[in-house]
């Protein structure tokens, strides 16, 4: 089964994200924060991240960089964004710096 990993500080899109994702047949696995997300993909390797951006601790950028620096088996997993930034720069720094996509709350689960 493909797995996602959802992150995000903000535990009512977490858990929305993660019941979709489940309800659609995909295994769903659920962090807060940066750092306790690559506490969890050590033992669960996601096919896919979907990541906010501002976050305690280590935020979505850091994470992604980090990612990229120290765990290269995961840099080719696909990576999105999902952020209440809605400003083109912080879009374009995002898609420059590696994430694959950026999608903007709040998020329609119906379209």
């Amino acid at each position: 089964m493909i797995s996602v990993l959802c992150i995000d500080d903000e535990q009512e899109v977490r858990q929305l994200v993660v019941e979709d994702f489940s309800e659609a047949g995909f295994v769903a696995y659920e962090a807060s924060n940066g750092r306790e997300s690559l506490e969890l993909m050590i033992s669960n390797w996601p096919d896919i991240m979907i990541c906010d951006i501002t976050m305690p601790e280590m935020n979505g950028s850091e994470l992604l960089a980090d990612i990229q620096l120290n765990y290269p088996s995961l840099a080719g997993t696909p990576f999105i964004f999902l952020t209440a930034l809605t400003d083109k720069g912080t879009m374009l720094e995002a898609l420059r710096s590696g994430a694959d996509d950026y999608l903007t709350k709040p998020i329609n689960f119906e379209s």
